[in-house]
């Protein structure tokens, strides 16, 4: 067993396929591919599910994963240890619906990188099924996900509650919108409607706001930070939650605001951190996990919570 084997392994773990996996390796698919099916044939167990559409981690795989990263972890020890001038780099996955991007995902990502200038923190973009899925593959480290309080969640992870706020109408300073002290529900049936697509908890939240009015969506987008952009170019009115617009550039700048909704005072949202609930966690996702927690405290009115199981 070589460590370039389980390196590999872990490659095709974190891009998802093998395809891309060679592409960001640099080898071509078929040695790939073979390297895998020797290291396979040695642990006498399959780790990729093999389909026409491309190859996945297995469940075994997933299961063996933890243990991969704890080998090389720990030949990364052995190789500081010995004084190796060049040590191996890892990666951080980090899947997020781009919520509190400026005032959360921002400085905790930059403090983690001051400390671990040698990881690579890789932020994506996701609906929250998919960072789910992506987490229980082994694909995404940690997770950021919006929860509207009372809502259960998923037992197979590990949870912080990191920020908590409340749904808020976002417009242009110059919208009619603006100029009210709140935003009722009818209020937003006159301005263009900018939603979340379906599987981001906004959608759902907008529907239920709106309830036998139903909404009628001008556009429809992926997550806030694309959602306040074309509220800044003046398409219309969005809604999302305080701390996804609170401190972002644009509203610092004057090109979007924000409103109170006036018929709903006790719904709120909270951004959640996940992570799968196996061990050994790489130490580079403990570390950026706590850079997380961390923010949240340095942030003063909302403090994490202890961890919480799925039905908390």
């Amino acid at each position: 067993m070589r460590t370039e084997q389980l390196e590999y392994i872990t490659a095709v773990t974190r891009f998802g396929s093998l395809r891309r996996a060679a592409e960001e390796l640099r080898l071509s698919q078929p040695a790939l591919s073979e390297t895998v099916r020797n290291l396979e044939r040695e642990l006498g167990v399959d780790l990729l599910e093999r389909k026409r559409s491309g190859a996945t981690m297995s469940t075994a795989g997933r299961e063996l994963l933890p243990h991969i990263v704890a080998v090389l972890e720990a030949v990364d020890r052995l190789r500081t240890a010995a004084g190796e001038q060049h040590r191996v780099s890892r990666m951080v996955r980090v899947g997020t619906v781009n919520a509190a991007t400026v005032p959360l995902l921002i400085p905790a990502v930059r403090a983690f990188r001051a400390a671990h200038p040698h990881t690579q923190v890789e932020v994506v973009g996701a609906q929250q099924t998919d960072i789910h899925r992506a987490l229980t593959e082994g694909g995404f480290d940690l997770g950021l996900v919006n929860h509207l309080e009372g809502d259960d969640l998923p037992a197979a992870f590990s949870s912080v509650e990191l920020l908590r706020g409340r749904p808020v109408v976002c417009v242009r300073p110059d919208s009619p919108l603006a100029a009210r002290a709140a935003v009722s529900a009818q209020d937003l049936l006159t301005e263009p409607l900018i939603g979340m697509r379906t599987g981001y908890v906004m959608h759902r939240y907008v529907h239920r706001l709106l309830g036998r009015h139903g909404p009628c969506f001008a556009y429809s987008t992926d997550g806030a930070e694309m959602g306040k952009l074309m509220v800044a170019e003046g398409l219309g009115a969005t809604v999302l939650p305080d701390f996804s617009v609170i401190g972002d550039p644009l509203e610092h700048s004057g090109l979007i605001t924000h409103r109170p909704i006036a018929d709903d005072g006790a719904t709120r949202v909270l951004l959640m951190l996940l992570r799968r609930r196996v061990e050994p966690v790489p130490q580079a996702a403990r570390d950026l996990h706590e850079a997380f927690v961390r923010r949240a405290r340095e942030r003063g009115g909302t403090l994490p919570r202890p961890e919480a199981s799925g039905g908390a």
